[in-house]
């Protein structure tokens, strides 16, 4: 019998990229797998984007990444999370990898970041990412957050007070569940749009003070801005 995996995308205001992205996975070559949407806060057409396209699309009124991740994590019927960013596109056979090389011995996991852009800038910033990713100098993630859904549970999921650093703070409590898995041998190709809103510097600056703050002090409450 096939595992069952889970694949669920939190969607605030999504409208432009969810397509694309519900798109990717209806080509995959595994093909157990269901697709849950959860949109939140939206005052677009995220929703209406995924009617059709999604096994299962709940709504929540106000917007919370990781109380969508959470509450789609609960009726996933899946023994195997899939969390995906609502506009992060899997290789066809982005599933089948996953399926094959995380094992009961992994709690959670990423695949190979890619940028949706070419610029050079954009290239060695997901190098080296994927380069602290691989050698495990930080357990995060590139669009793609992966976990079984008991190890999920176990730790009651992602901290629904944080808005930033959610989840090196979800990989870390699910450090008692087991080891952190890189995969390689597939691609999640993520927007580059708050890089190209925002600048590559800027934004690296921004998240380095944010880690470095981490280390001293609460981040709960503090704000996440959106970029759309």
């Amino acid at each position: 019998m096939s595992l069952l995996v889970s694949v669920i995308i939190p969607a605030h205001n999504e409208q432009e990229y969810l397509p694309a992205t519900l798109k990717a996975l209806r080509g995959q070559t595994y093909g157990c797998y269901e697709v849950l949407v959860v949109a939140n806060g939206c005052s677009d057409e995220t929703a209406r984007a995924a009617q059709g396209d999604c096994d299962r699309l709940v709504q929540l009124d106000e917007k919370g990444l990781s109380r969508a991740r959470n509450l789609g994590g609960r009726k996933a019927r899946g023994e195997l999370l899939v969390f995906l960013d609502a506009d992060t596109l899997l290789e066809r056979h982005a599933l089948g990898a996953v399926v094959r090389e995380f094992t009961r011995d992994d709690a959670m996991g990423t695949i190979k970041g890619k940028p949706n852009n070419e610029k050079l800038a954009y290239r060695v910033l997901y190098w080296t990412k994927n380069f602290f990713h691989r050698t495990g100098l930080h357990r995060g993630s590139a669009g793609v957050i992966i976990c079984w859904k008991d190890g999920f549970k176990t730790i009651s999921g992602f901290d629904e007070m944080l808005q930033v650093c959610e989840v090196g703070d979800f990989m870390s409590r699910m450090k008692k569940c087991g080891r952190y898995k890189y995969i390689s041998s597939t691609t999640a190709t993520t927007s580059m749009r708050r890089y190209e809103q925002r600048g590559v510097g800027p934004m690296a600056w921004h998240w380095l003070k944010v880690w470095v703050i981490s280390w001293f002090s609460d981040l709960r409450h503090r704000p996440y801005e959106t970029v759309r």
